[in-house]
């Protein structure tokens, strides 16, 4: 198959492209700049704390200049000894100082210093930690939902298949734009920064173990070459596209799409049924709504319903799916159902109806 040619796809403005990486669910933190700044606080208490303790005792403590021993020379102590320097001009010479020594300024040096490292140690183990969750996470991840773009289109993709019952855990979203990502990552859902028509960054996002792929880009060219990609990985997705212009459709079918949206001609069908018949506008988009009021859902025929007419089912079908073909309730070619049949029915939303979403591939020409 010979990649469309970009001057025959309709322009849309350009996506800002950065280096891509895994972003994963994680919990709220302060600020670097805001972590460190209350640890250097802390050192800065104890290095305090330390200097006036040995100015208490000044009167236990020997300068080797010859001279007492005054605030300035306690700080002086107070920051050779917790750095661990120790020249040794200033040392404890009475009990009472050695004594503090020993119970007070060494658990104090002990914190100064877990409090200098703590910052090094805290990035080498958080490092650590998330290079082990990304490992887990990619190795328990199968039958997944890759979703690339997280605009108003994604986040609506994601939201209704969700509402069927998919975990947000089973859920990845693949964007060029880190602040995107970074909030798809704080609603709960992985996140890969990168531009989706680079095969690596669909391969970080695991997408050729992935069962179904939503494709949901500004740009219609970038939605042929991600659809090209991502066919190219897995053969046996589902590819669902969303394209701005009707021209475009046909080429995102060409390139391995099982369904093609095109956004502004739904709305504006919708836009249409609205002003001729205000209820059907709102029963359609109750249809649309997954997981609350009217929702439309595929299930296959149960072994009662073998033999029997379109209407003689306890639910409403609208359509039967028989192999490549998807038949009308009122298609003659129906006759009865069969047990390798499909229905597209309408059903009452409800906590005992909510359910993962069918998510087998489309029969495909």
């Amino acid at each position: 198959m010979k990649l469309p040619r970009r001057d025959a796809i309709a322009r849309q403005p350009d996506e800002h492209l950065v280096i891509h990486q895994v972003n994963l669910p994680r919990k709220v933190v302060d600020r670097p700049i805001r972590q460190v700044g209350k640890r250097l606080a802390m050192a800065l208490l104890v290095l305090a704390a330390t200097a006036f303790i040995v100015w208490i005792d000044r009167d236990g403590y020997n300068d080797n200049a010859g001279d007492g021993v005054d605030l300035l020379d306690s700080f002086y102590y107070a920051t050779v000894t917790l750095s661990t320097t120790g020249y040794g001009d200033i040392t404890p010479v009475s009990d009472g100082a050695r004594l503090t020594n020993i119970f007070v300024i060494t658990p104090l040096r002990v914190l100064f210093l877990i409090i200098l490292v703590g910052t090094t140690l805290e990035v080498l183990t958080e490092r650590t930690r998330d290079e082990w969750r990304l490992n887990r996470w990619r190795a328990a991840l199968r039958d997944h939902t890759v979703v690339v773009g997280f605009g108003t289109k994604g986040r609506s993709a994601i939201q209704t298949v969700c509402a069927t019952g998919l975990k947000k855990e089973q859920v990845v979203v693949v964007d060029p734009n880190s602040k995107v990502v970074d909030a798809a990552t704080a609603e709960g859902y992985a996140g890969v920064v990168g531009d989706a028509t680079r095969s690596d960054v669909l391969l970080r996002a695991e997408a050729q173990r992935a069962r179904q792929i939503i494709i949901a880009t500004q740009r219609d060219d970038t939605a042929v070459l991600v659809t090209l990609t991502a066919r190219q990985l897995n053969r046996g997705a589902k590819i669902v596209a969303a394209v701005r212009e009707e021209e475009n459709a046909p080429l995102l079918r060409q390139s391995g799409a099982d369904a093609v949206i095109t956004s502004a001609s739904a709305a504006g069908r919708l836009l249409g049924l609205s002003v001729l018949s205000p209820s059907v506008g709102m029963v359609m988009e109750d249809l649309i709504q997954q997981g609350s009021g009217l929702d439309m859902v595929e299930r296959p025929v149960i072994k009662a319903e073998v033999g029997k007419g379109v209407r003689e089912t306890d639910d409403l079908v609208v359509s039967v799916v028989r192999g490549h073909r998807v038949l009308g309730y009122d298609d003659p070619a129906i006759g009865t159902l069969q047990m390798t049949d499909r229905l597209i029915t309408i059903v009452r939303a409800s906590p005992a109806t909510k359910g993962p979403p069918d998510t087998r591939p489309l029969p495909r020409d």
